[in-house]
């Protein structure tokens, strides 16, 4: 029974050493990043495209707040069939501003995903360009319908090592948290449920502003950087490159973000990342809307794996960049593998303590609770150490004592991934692969139709 154990907890250390070597190489990264002088917006011509479903509790904020801090952008607002009047509010906006263009859609060609949303809106905007338009100098972004850009944003990605390089097809910015500050975000319950909703919060915007950025900013070295949902940019002569001569450069994946930058990669475009400019979204502070977004990313991670081939035999693609791109479209597969492999050591404990109490003694005072003490410091350490760095680089106020509960916070928040991994596949094999649109926080409480929970 022993042996069992050591063995057990050996395969588990393995799999934590991996990963380790991998968050060290994220860590160096994110530690070397300097920011880089702006350009200038004003030699770019911007399109934003806006996917809406039954946003009516937030499109009117955004649509305002993008016309006032980006005047010289046109807005692409789809209403992708909504029912409710979502639609009405845009066009009150388009009637009395040529900037703003509302796209509608309806059943049975609307709501079937994100990317045939934004499909249709990029078919509208190349009927509308002008003929003579130099699609090297159109910029096209995308934000979800909370989406709030920070003002320089479009200087910073119009920056001679962005944009202004002509190589450079799509430009991922940095995504943050708009709500953090919010302290009575459930206001009919009680301080329990207020601390772990305001904790939920906190931990995504940890996760995207220091190991998502550690990992694009890794991406950068070897040319895999990803787009993301929300304050994607790409150029419109990349999108013409690989949208097929059938208007369709979003392919239906729902990762269709991170599916658009592979194909870019793919076309022969570089794809970059930058921390100096931002975009603010909501969060997410229910668990259960929280799941089910992560589990459409999940399983559209799970979709994007047969772009692996492709990957493999490309020439646009460095090794090292294969390697990564493997290693990310293998997540959730490597994530359910864990479910059974890290539990293995207390499994191994807990069988022994019932049926060898004596050999368990001897086993851990032989040395065995090292190992088993590594284990857990180690399978705790990778993920609690992303909260000392984010304190570090961006909350300093706060406190190493908040940074070291955030830390373990975080490693509990990461447990998710198992979660939304089995669902994902579980959606896979019983052939569900609709897109299921998250509700936002507004529309908790918003006195008129929701959008369902696919």
């Amino acid at each position: 029974m022993q042996l069992l154990i050591a063995i057990a907890q050996s395969l588990s250390l393995v799999l934590c050493g991996i990963f380790i070597l991998y968050v060290a190489t994220l860590i160096r990264a994110y530690r070397g990043w300097r920011p880089q002088a702006p350009g200038r917006s004003e030699d770019f011509q911007w399109h934003f495209l806006i996917p809406c479903r039954d946003e009516e509790a937030v499109i009117g904020q955004t649509v305002t707040g993008l016309r006032g801090k980006f005047p010289g952008a046109h807005l692409w607002v789809i209403d992708d069939d909504s029912d409710d009047q979502t639609g009405a509010i845009v066009e009150a906006f388009a009637s009395g501003d040529d900037r703003v263009h509302l796209v509608s859609r309806k059943r049975p060609e609307a709501r079937t995903g994100k990317g045939d949303a934004l499909n249709a809106a990029y078919r509208a905007l190349e009927a509308w360009l002008p003929p003579d338009a130099d699609p090297h100098g159109v910029v096209v972004g995308v934000f979800d319908a909370d989406g709030l850009p920070a003002p320089e944003c479009l200087d910073v990605c119009a920056a001679p090592h962005l944009f202004g390089d002509p190589t450079v097809g799509a430009v991922q910015i940095e995504v943050r948290i708009l709500n953090l500050n919010e302290r009575h975000l459930l206001p009919e319950k009680g301080r329990a449920a207020n601390l772990f909703a305001r904790t939920l919060l906190r931990m995504q915007d940890i996760e995207f502003r220091v190991p998502i950025a550690a990992l694009q900013l890794v991406r950068r070295r070897i040319g895999t950087v990803g787009m993301g949902g929300n304050g994607q940019f790409t150029r419109l002569s990349a999108l013409r490159d690989i949208d097929e001569g059938n208007g369709i450069p979003w392919r239906g994946s729902l990762l269709e973000d991170f599916e658009l930058g592979l194909h870019v990669l793919l076309a022969g475009w570089r794809n970059e990342y930058t921390r100096d400019t931002y975009v603010e979204q909501e969060g997410l502070f229910d668990l259960k809307r929280l799941i089910t977004q992560r589990t459409r990313w999940g399983q559209g991670n799970m979709q994007c794996s047969r772009y692996m081939p492709d990957a493999w035999s490309s020439y646009h693609v460095t090794n090292a960049g294969v390697s990564e791109l493997t290693y990310y479209l293998i997540q959730p597969w490597l994530q359910i593998l864990g479910t059974f492999v890290y539990p293995l050591p207390l499994l191994a404990v807990g069988i022994t303590a019932l049926f060898d109490p004596a050999g368990l003694q001897s086993f851990l005072m032989d040395g065995g609770w090292a190992l088993f003490a590594a284990y857990l410091v180690v399978g705790a350490g990778q993920f609690a150490v992303w909260a000392f760095l984010y304190v570090a680089a961006n909350e300093r106020q706060s406190g190493w004592w908040r940074a070291a509960g955030w830390g373990m916070a975080y490693v509990l928040y990461t447990y998710k991934f198992y979660v939304t991994s089995w669902k994902a596949m579980m959606r896979i094999l019983t052939g569900r692969s609709g897109w299921s649109k998250t509700r936002r926080n507004a529309e908790i409480s918003f006195d008129g139709p929701i959008a369902k929970e696919a």
